[in-house]
């Protein structure tokens, strides 16, 4: 018994080969816009909404890329794209995708927030932000 489960574990693992598994990697994408409260207070929970769109249909939203340094919070959208040879371009005219994400302000008055919203890159290849600065009451 021991041996034909062994056979059947080894048969099972070797027939498994890395081309069977997907391949994908990780994208951040620019946020379109974004909706955030005009002052916070320390306690309290507040949705940051991020809209963006999708390029691909292979495209998959994953999360947020969140960055804290200090008072800056750094935001983007965060896909899985898979790479499959039958990936579509998105209809340009498709509507945004909304997704939120709660912030708890943690610093007392009179503090300010700092967040920077990746908005893509220039033709020299550099990073574009949107900043917004949220006061602490």
């Amino acid at each position: 018994m021991k041996k034909i489960l062994f056979i059947l574990t080894a048969l099972f693992i070797f027939s498994c080969t890395p081309d069977d598994s997907p391949r994908y990697h990780y994208v951040i994408l620019p946020v379109e816009s974004f909706e955030v409260p005009e002052t916070v207070q320390t306690g309290q929970v507040y949705p940051i909404k991020v809209t963006y769109k999708r390029p691909t249909t292979c495209h998959v939203f994953e999360g947020f890329y969140y960055d804290i340094y200090y008072e800056l919070r750094t935001v983007g959208v965060q896909n899985i794209v898979v790479d499959r040879n039958d990936c579509v371009a998105t209809d340009p005219d498709e509507a945004p995708i909304v997704k939120s994400f709660d912030f708890s302000p943690m610093q007392m008055a009179p503090y300010t927030y700092v967040f920077r919203f990746y908005k893509g890159k220039d033709e020299n290849g550099n990073n574009i932000f949107e900043e917004v600065e949220i006061p602490v009451e």
